[in-house]
């Protein structure tokens, strides 16, 4: 059982709560009805996202052997046979796209964008440099959209702007712990890291930081979002954002800590205490107007 577990790969459905972030913004992050059709929205996500991680999974498995991490998934260490994973991700992925149907055929269009920009990421588009980043940021963003759709609400273009950088970001980040690997390895883990070196990247990670500290500004004093969200206080959150990039600028340059963010978020008590502080600040200034000093 544990090996199946391994196979659909539940710690990465965490990346699936992007479908929530459309609501919180928008002021609806208590309407009862709303996050029921979203908890299914994340289901139907999570299905077809696992069928992909097996399809890549099964089209990676000579690669993966000689990796010394990826060599103990089921499919390259045969804990789980490559029929049986293909078979898996069969019912997943018709079960995510049944569900999905059922919850609005809108919803079902952006989780088929999403499942065929991945099905070409995987099968090719995933070795071409810079293109492969790319088309993760974008997989966040259909996230977004998707959530968007189910809970009926406008999407902005900053907060596409901003889901967008941030999924760069990780991208950018975890292909420097794939560069790194290579190094101490010998070995290219991936196609895409021969268009990657370490210089190229930490200049490319630098200067994402930086537009996206400029972007979040831009995007909390923007008349459009004061408008919309009818507080000019959302500059107060700045602060989380600012100490969350510096505190993971600190571990992969003065700690040598070359973990993916993911790895990263899971294990560091700086970052998830900023984020934690981070979603508190943006609950009370868009939820609790009534406090004194967001009036």
């Amino acid at each position: 059982m544990k090996a199946y577990f391994q196979l659909i790969r539940p710690k990465d459905w965490a990346k699936n709560l992007f479908l929530f972030i459309p609501i919180f913004f928008a002021g609806l992050f208590f309407d009862g009805s709303v996050l029921i059709e979203l908890l299914g929205g994340f289901i139907c996500f999570s299905l077809v996202a696992s069928s992909i991680y097996i399809i890549n999974d099964y089209r990676d498995i000579e690669d993966d052997k000689k990796h010394p991490i990826k060599k103990n998934r089921p499919l390259a260490s045969g804990t789980v046979k490559k029929s049986t994973g293909l078979l898996v991700a069969f019912v997943f992925l018709i079960s995510g796209f049944t569900a999905a149907w059922f919850i609005r055929d809108k919803f079902m269009f952006v989780l088929g964008i999403y499942f065929f920009l991945n099905l070409a990421y995987s099968f090719g588009l995933k070795n071409i440099p810079i293109l492969d980043i790319i088309i993760i940021s974008i997989g966040f963003v259909l996230r977004v959209k998707a959530g968007a759709v189910i809970a009926k609400v406008g999407l902005s273009e900053w907060l596409t702007i901003m889901v967008f950088l941030l999924a760069l970001f990780m991208a950018i980040a975890k292909r420097r712990d794939d560069v790194l690997l290579k190094l101490s390895s010998g070995n290219d883990m991936r196609k895409a890291v021969k268009g990657y070196n370490l210089d190229f990247i930490n200049t490319a990670l630098s200067l994402i930081c930086a537009v996206i500290i400029v972007a979040y500004f831009m995007y909390t004093t923007s008349p459009e979002i004061v408008e919309r969200l009818q507080t000019y206080r959302l500059y107060y959150t700045c602060l989380f954002v600012l100490a969350g990039i510096f505190r993971y600028l600190q571990l992969i340059y003065v700690q040598q800590d070359s973990q993916s963010p993911t790895k990263i978020l899971y294990k560091d008590r700086f970052i998830q205490a900023t984020i934690l502080l981070w979603i508190i600040s943006f609950y009370l200034i868009l939820y609790v107007k009534d406090i004194s000093i967001f009036k």
